[in-house]
């Protein structure tokens, strides 16, 4: 716990076993109350090694997709008291050793989101992302800020720090199943006026860590798009969204 807040760690996983045990090792178990690993029908032992961990999980018989994994850990999140939940990738690309300052700046009661930005600090590159993708993020980035109003670093990092009250607020069932998920995420974030703020997180890319390919990198670009579009269009009152309406499904 930290200040009496329930801190729980959610981990989507597909395919995590090769790097899981290095990522719950290097948690801050003093103050982290539970681990939930969400296995998205993994092919691999994923499952087992969470199991030799001690890890509460929860295994999906069909891939549910990444959206869908995330919808999977937050609601179990919930449903187990979490007044905190931090969402940390299993594949050892983002420090688990951050978790505690992420939490903090939760609990300070300055932020209601807290990103893990691979921008922030400028060791994306040195940290092995490749250059197109780099190049994506900060032409994404870019427009995204112009477009939702915003000034974050990135919005495409996968290491995020919620308060309870967000994640029954925001209407996450409208949500994708897909990748860009976290995107619309946060463009509902920003949209009903929650604080976000950012702390510089080195990364690793390397063969085990997870990363979509160039197809599906495109099809994450195009949706970004659209979703930044959506928000624009309901700011104007021009078109109204299930994705940023009060009155969209919700996951509890």
């Amino acid at each position: 716990m930290i200040l009496n807040k329930k801190l729980i760690v959610v981990m989507p996983a597909y395919n995590a076993e090769q790097t899981l045990r290095q990522t719950f090792d290097e948690l801050p178990h003093e103050y982290v109350d539970e681990v939930i690993l969400v296995d998205d029908a993994s092919v691999d032992r994923t499952s087992e090694v969470a199991a030799e961990l001690g890890i509460k999980t929860i295994i999906h018989p069909q891939n549910k997709g990444y959206g869908g994994n995330q919808k999977t850990c937050y609601q179990e999140a919930l449903a187990r008291g979490a007044d905190i939940v931090v969402m940390l990738h299993p594949d050892y690309q983002y420090s688990p050793r951050l978790v505690t300052a992420m939490a903090s700046m939760i609990v300070s009661g300055h932020y209601d989101v807290v990103l893990g930005s691979r921008i922030l600090g400028g060791g994306a590159l040195k940290g092995g992302m490749p250059l197109y993708k780099y190049a994506a993020n900060r032409f994404l980035t870019l427009v995204e800020n112009i477009m939702l109003g915003a000034k974050l670093s990135e919005y495409h990092t996968g290491y995020r720090a919620f308060t309870r009250q967000v994640l029954e607020t925001l209407p996450l069932g409208e949500n994708s199943d897909d990748f860009v998920f976290d995107n619309e995420m946060l463009a509902q974030a920003i949209y009903f006026g929650f604080r976000i703020g950012e702390i510089s997180c080195p990364t690793k890319y390397f063969k085990e860590a997870s990363s979509i390919n160039f197809r599906r990198s495109v099809k994450y670009g195009f949706g970004v798009l659209s979703t930044s579009m959506k928000y624009l269009l309901q700011k104007a009152g021009i078109a109204n969204s299930a994705l940023l309406s009060r009155g969209g499904r919700r996951l509890s």
